[in-house]
């Protein structure tokens, strides 16, 4: 077990998300930055999809009840083990009754702690991951509260991991000026050209209203094309028929902001959406906090599927380091 002391500002369990509900209105939740995420589970020897925790800036202090390998990534933060500091990237072990201390995030947004075996919450729609909105899965569906017991999984420390590391050229570089890479489509098409070029063109900032659903972003308002409003799409000009939003996708209601849906985001609605940001780049997304600044450039079906490439090598290469894996057979060479 797992005795939460403090709980910081807001800590849930995550894992790499609830998929296949989305039909029913279920968003996937899950670790916002999945590098990280299973970054510190390949630490410690987990399944990649064992659920930790995620933590969003001011961290927990936790008594750890029963021997253990712990890795926090993700975030710059501080990090004691004892009121030792330990460093980040690497794994840990814990002895029964060992008090972790995670202080407030200097860099980036989320940072992410797995153990041995994992949170075993129970599991809900195939996922432990907390959805906050819904009050379903994690615990009891909320963040973590001082006085929570977190069970953990059986799997006993595999101390052949004790004290490897990921190697830091694999780790990203955290930044406050973001440029990500979005596919224009889906509701573009309403938007009158020259207000899309402004949207390319355009700094946008992080307000603080940034949260697991989304990021309220400042910059330029947008211009809608004349013309009869499609049936059942209200008299809005940003308004559509009803229609899915994937994460990463950019809604702009009224027209006068930019909303970048994320991982406990609505799984669908009526507001003009303009494009979606490519898979990954959401690693560097989940890290920006307010006052952060974004750059999109559009770029095609290709460029994103070569991204999503470079990034599943950036992962096998992690596995190697570990030992984990042959990078050749990761790589299908």
């Amino acid at each position: 077990m797992v005795k939460v002391i403090e709980s910081g500002l807001l800590t849930t369990v995550q894992d790499l998300g609830r998929f296949g509900w989305y039909h029913i209105g279920m968003p996937p939740s899950g670790a916002m930055d999945d590098c990280a995420f299973l970054a510190a589970n390949l630490l410690v020897g987990n399944a990649e999809d064992a659920a930790g925790l995620e933590i969003t800036y001011v961290g927990p202090t936790l008594e750890v009840q029963q021997e253990t390998l712990i890795a926090v990534t993700g975030a710059e933060i501080s990090f004691s083990i004892n009121d030792r500091p330990a460093a980040l990237w690497q794994a840990h072990y814990v002895a029964p009754g060992a008090r972790l201390a995670l202080g407030s995030i200097t860099k980036g947004a989320r940072a992410y702690l797995s153990l041995t075996g994992g949170i075993a919450v129970p599991p809900l729609l195939g996922s432990r991951s907390t959805y906050m909105l819904g009050r379903f899965g994690g615990v009891n569906g909320r963040k973590l509260q001082a006085g929570d017991h977190l069970p953990l999984g059986e799997a006993p420390p595999q101390l052949v991991m004790l004290g490897r590391r990921i190697d830091p050229a694999l780790v990203p570089t955290l930044t406050k000026e973001l440029d990500v890479r979005i596919i224009m489509g889906m509701c573009s098409y309403r938007v009158k050209e020259e207000s899309l070029a402004d949207f390319l063109a355009a700094t946008w900032e992080v307000s603080t209203e940034a949260d697991r659903i989304g990021y309220r972003l400042k910059g330029p308002p947008f211009q809608f094309k004349g013309g009869e409003q499609p049936f059942g799409a209200g008299s809005d000009p940003s308004n559509v028929v009803d229609l899915g939003y994937p994460v990463g996708s950019i809604q702009i209601p009224g027209g006068l902001e930019a909303i970048l849906l994320l991982n406990d985001a609505v799984t669908g609605g009526g507001y003009t959406t303009i494009g979606t940001v490519i898979k990954a780049d959401l690693d560097g997304v989940a890290q920006a906090s307010p006052g952060s600044t974004i750059r999109f450039r559009s770029v095609d079906i290709e460029e994103a599927l070569r991204a999503r490439q470079l990034r599943e090598a950036r992962l096998a290469r992690i596995r190697l380091t570990l030992g984990l894996c042959d990078l050749a057979g990761e790589l299908g060479q």
